[in-house]
């Protein structure tokens, strides 16, 4: 295949349907030797090229099993880096967008971790009494950490399954980046929340006594996720007094108050299967991400179900939406010349250490 590949900006004014015909044309040159890959929040222009879907979890599984040889990950960097770590190392992976990055992910950085970690060594032994547990949505770095530490990943469809192990090997937890997940995991667990402590990384010591941190289970990142944000406990009010009969489904990074107005929390396999599994004729009201609710809306219509997206206001993952059809071309049309661009490389002796916190997750999650 010979086309003039190589520099993005002579793809940045493609129209959308020739991208469609340009990228259907490379995956068809590449074949089997090339696998896209998308998260649920992916734009649906992308989304429809892709071979494998999931969320985080069903992705890592996807990403491990695969043995294509290059993988194109359109999701954000941090799944791109997971996709890179349980990879085989004759494999490729690649992310059309180097921007597509994550906001909560941002929040929580090694040297923030590490210092945390040095001050929790001031009252208690962390080693000792601290497993530390990093959502997926977190830097490779992160999950090495974790992997050094004892500690393991967890995403939002096992994050329960992955505290009950941690509070096996240690009696507390040090859970980042999101508070949210860890909050409401922790509360399903019947934690009490004034034993869920926040940990500011902007104050000394998380901005917490002594005595608060050693009555903690769980220390919680002041992190989060800004799409879920947006979900308020007045907007199911508002859904509740319009349809009685209408069911709330929230993922689990909405706020504790969401959470707890929801008849259902999961992660966005849960809450596709929770909505394919009901009766036809059923409203809901969905807190998570506008391109998967959009998707589901269409997907159960002919079903007789209604679907709602929680906020009154547009609410999408900006920097996942940063793969469009024009970097999604560029990638496979290089690919398909034999040039590889933005390619994800984790370390080697990052990847490794990353490897033992993702393998202990892919484990407990079996």
């Amino acid at each position: 295949m010979q086309v003039n590949a190589m520099g993005f900006e002579n793809f940045d004014h493609i129209e959308d349907e020739v991208c469609v015909q340009r990228i259907q044309v490379a995956k068809q040159f590449l074949g089997k030797r090339m696998v896209i890959l998308a998260h649920h929040y992916q734009r649906a222009d992308v989304y429809r090229h892709a071979d494998l879907t999931g969320d985080s979890l069903k992705l890592a599984f996807q990403a491990a099993q695969t043995d294509a040889d290059y993988l194109v990950f359109c999701g954000v960097h941090f799944m791109a880096e997971v996709a890179d770590v349980l990879s085989g190392d004759e494999q490729t992976v690649i992310l059309p967008d180097m921007a597509a990055g994550c906001s909560m992910a941002d929040m929580a950085s090694l040297a923030k971790v590490e210092r945390a970690w040095r001050e929790l060594g001031e009252i208690l032994k962390p080693d000792e009494v601290v497993t530390p547990v990093t959502y997926i949505n977190s830097a490779a770095d992160l999950k090495a950490f974790c992997g050094e530490h004892g500690g393991i990943v967890c995403t939002s469809s096992n994050a329960g399954k992955i505290l009950e192990w941690s509070f096996r090997q240690r009696e507390k937890i040090l859970f980042f980046p999101d508070q949210h997940l860890g909050r409401w995991s922790g509360h399903q667990l019947g934690i009490p929340l004034e034993e869920m402590m926040v940990w500011d990384f902007d104050e000394p010591m998380g901005g917490l006594t002594p005595e608060q941190i050693k009555k903690a289970k769980i220390l919680l990142w002041k992190g989060y996720c800004s799409v879920h944000q947006m979900f308020q406990p007045q907007h199911i009010i508002r859904f509740r007094n319009k349809f009685p009969e209408g069911i709330v489904i929230s993922h689990p990074e909405c706020s504790f108050e969401v959470c707890n107005a929801s008849d259902y929390v999961g992660s966005t396999e849960y809450i596709i299967r929770t909505i394919a599994e009901a009766d036809e004729g059923t409203r809901w009201l969905v807190g998570t991400e506008l391109n998967l609710v959009s998707r589901i809306a269409e997907e159960f219509k002919s079903q007789g179900k209604f679907v709602h997206f929680m906020s009154p206001l547009v609410c999408m993952c900006s920097t996942m939406a940063r793969i469009d059809p024009q970097h999604l071309t560029w990638a496979v049309e290089n690919l398909a010349n034999g040039r590889v661009v933005n390619r994800i490389q984790v370390p080697k002796h990052e990847a490794a250490l990353a490897k033992l916190a993702l393998d202990r997750m892919l484990d407990v999650s079996r």
